[in-house]
């Protein structure tokens, strides 16, 4: 009976540090941008989880206990250059995080455009981002949340979808697959980590615009894809923490698009330190940055009070 008990407990302890749901994006056969081909998704776990030619965009969400959520939530776009996604460390720990305060969170496994698996790459990653906001809207009920209450992170590459879906979530980037399409894919806030933002500013993270447009891209696509120059008044309020330090995506890309966002009249939280560098995540090991996610919280607790 104890072995039996412990096994239990075992089981329980599990399912309280998985997710509770995973959800496919797209119904059978209406992957919007997709082609056949031979290639299959990679796994390195090496030191962190690195996930790369993603070939079904899902949804891990993490939904708080009943008597401890807020009725925010939160779509998680992990980093990775375009090329990976950085799938714990930016992703499910924050999401476990979130979860045990109160916010429900969503892990988007979103399709990079280094895939053989695309016909169109650039609109895969803002075709997967649009969907997972709808999907959200129309799981509202189910999962306790405020239906004007549910934002996007993103971080590095990440952060650059997140802030491409915060000024172009108008953009009819995919045809519609069914009613979830009918509804909004706004973000109603965004949170902005060490972000790439500027394709066309001599900031550019070169690497992230490559991956996602090729060597040789036109005009009309650098300009839609450099959301400091796509913002209104209706962007999504923002969240911005980058380090100064930064040498793989400069700090200037914050600062880019925090300065367009004030000029359109639009509600911004910069916070810009003098070290961290790139892809610090929670920063637990930098005493001077760690505390950035309680300064977070209370920027998302405010949001719930206006």
């Amino acid at each position: 009976m104890r072995s039996i008990l412990l096994a239990c407990a075992f089981v329980f302890t599990l399912a309280l540090h998985s997710q509770d749901l995973r959800l496919p994006l797209w119904p059978d056969g209406k992957v919007p941008h997709r082609i056949p081909s031979d290639e299959t998704e990679r796994r390195d776990s090496t030191d962190i989880l690195r996930i790369s030619k993603v070939q079904i965009p899902e949804m891990d969400v993490y939904l708080p206990e009943a008597d401890k959520a807020t009725g925010q939530g939160v779509v998680l776009l992990p980093g990775g250059g375009y090329h990976i996604l950085a799938y714990h460390w930016e992703g499910s720990d924050f999401a476990k995080w979130f979860r045990d305060r109160g916010i429900a969170a969503i892990v988007l496994k979103y399709r990079l455009p280094t895939s053989r698996s695309l016909s169109e790459r650039h609109w895969a990653p803002i075709s997967d981002a649009q969907r997972a906001l709808r999907i959200c809207r129309k799981q509202a009920a189910a999962w306790g949340l405020d239906p004007a209450q549910i934002g996007v992170m993103g971080f590095s590459a990440g952060g650059h979808l997140a802030a491409t879906l915060s000024t172009q979530y108008r953009a009819r980037v995919y045809e519609p697959v069914d009613s979830v399409d009918s509804l909004s894919g706004r973000p109603s806030y965004s949170i902005l980590v060490y972000p790439v933002i500027s394709f066309t500013d001599p900031a550019v993270h070169s690497g992230s615009k490559t991956a996602l447009l090729g060597e040789e891209p036109e005009d009309s696509l650098l300009r839609f894809f450099s959301p400091e120059q796509q913002t209104d008044a209706e962007t999504p309020q923002a969240f911005l923490i980058h380090a100064a330090d930064d040498k793989g995506v400069p700090v200037e890309n914050s600062l880019l698009y925090f300065k367009a966002l004030r000029a359109n009249g639009v509600p911004a939280s910069l916070h810009i330190y003098p070290e961290g560098g790139h892809g610090f995540a929670f920063a637990s090991d930098h005493p001077h940055l760690n505390s950035w996610t309680e300064i977070l919280l209370n920027w998302m607790s405010s949001l719930r009070r206006e």
